[in-house]
């Protein structure tokens, strides 16, 4: 089983007993082929940024019933049993608020380190483990970038790990991402390469402010289209499955360009765009169209569509 989120290792971790602790790994998500950068931003200096497997970094610090209290002064358990969208319920709005704070406070100091002064703002979201959930974004190149997920953890989680008598909070943030951004490099696909146009350039005696990648140039792109009739069981991320399996890195960025849907019939057709392009030599127009033969013909047959 490939794991989607470092997530995944924070009941064994706590359950060993650890209350203050960094995991990282790399995990694997079924995520777009595309140019946008967090919550749907674009951003064309950097393209390439999703990629099906990347390097996560997991954090996690839990307080004890003392260090709350010192906190807050309040009763850590909740007085009611109704979760909201600040707390949950079995944890006081006192000691939501704090151990809160705690977290936002600890990631803007870690953000004002990698990136010096910089503009930030917090944005409530859902997350499975956390709660209330939060993503962090930075103004950046004049744009606003989410870097990081965070909340308080479920208590349940806690419970089942044997600290029921603690409570947390946990944040995971993507290294590449978080390395494109530092570095200015411009595509995710690069990490996953052995060229040494781009491995010589980031070397580890050198202070990290100083390292910053000097681009090569780039193979020329190849677009192509495809269209087809959707049917009921069509989804769009089984569409990137299939081209990732059919053309592996040789995608680069894969877009929605049309939706249609017929006056008379209702069917609705969906049209993509596919741009082609290698990290590692120009590709011909003719074996691009042997690509993209396959994946007409493969989508046609396994997926729920009709060609057009």
């Amino acid at each position: 089983m490939l794991r989607a989120h470092t997530s995944a290792h924070q009941f064994e971790l706590i359950q060993s007993g650890l209350d203050a602790f960094l995991c990282t790994g790399d995990v694997y998500r079924r995520d777009e082929i595309d140019r946008r950068f967090g919550n749907a931003m674009d951003l064309p200096i950097y393209c390439g940024v999703h990629y099906p497997i990347f390097h996560q970094t997991e954090g996690v610090r839990l307080f004890t019933l003392d260090e709350l209290l010192a906190m807050t002064n309040d009763n850590v358990q909740s007085i009611q049993s109704i979760r909201t969208s600040e707390q949950q319920e079995y944890h006081s709005l006192a000691v939501a608020q704090a151990v809160g704070d705690n977290l936002k406070k600890t990631l803007s100091n870690l953000v004002g380190h990698l990136f010096g002064p910089v503009r930030q703002r917090w944005v409530e979201c859902y997350f499975p483990f956390t709660h209330p959930s939060w993503e962090l974004e930075i103004f950046f190149e004049n744009e606003w970038l989410e870097v990081l997920g965070c909340g308080i953890i479920e208590q349940e989680i806690l419970n089942a790990a044997g600290c029921g008598n603690r409570i947390g909070w946990a944040f995971g943030l993507g290294l590449e991402r978080l390395a494109m951004i530092l570095f200015d490099i411009p595509d995710i696909r690069l990490f996953w390469s052995n060229d040494s146009r781009f491995v010589s350039q980031f070397d580890v005696t050198k202070p990290l402010n100083q390292l910053k990648f000097k681009p090569f140039s780039k193979y020329p792109p190849c677009t192509k289209d495809i269209s087809f009739w959707v049917g009921d069981t069509y989804t769009h991320t089984s569409f990137m499955d299939m081209i990732r399996n059919i053309a592996g890195d040789l995608v680069e960025h894969v877009s929605l360009i049309d939706t249609f849907t017929h006056p008379q019939t209702r069917r609705i057709s969906k049209t993509y765009r596919i741009v082609y392009r290698s990290m590692e030599r120009t590709m011909t127009n003719e074996e691009i169209n042997i690509l993209q033969e396959k994946l007409r013909i493969e989508t046609e047959r396994v997926l729920d569509v009709q060609l057009r």
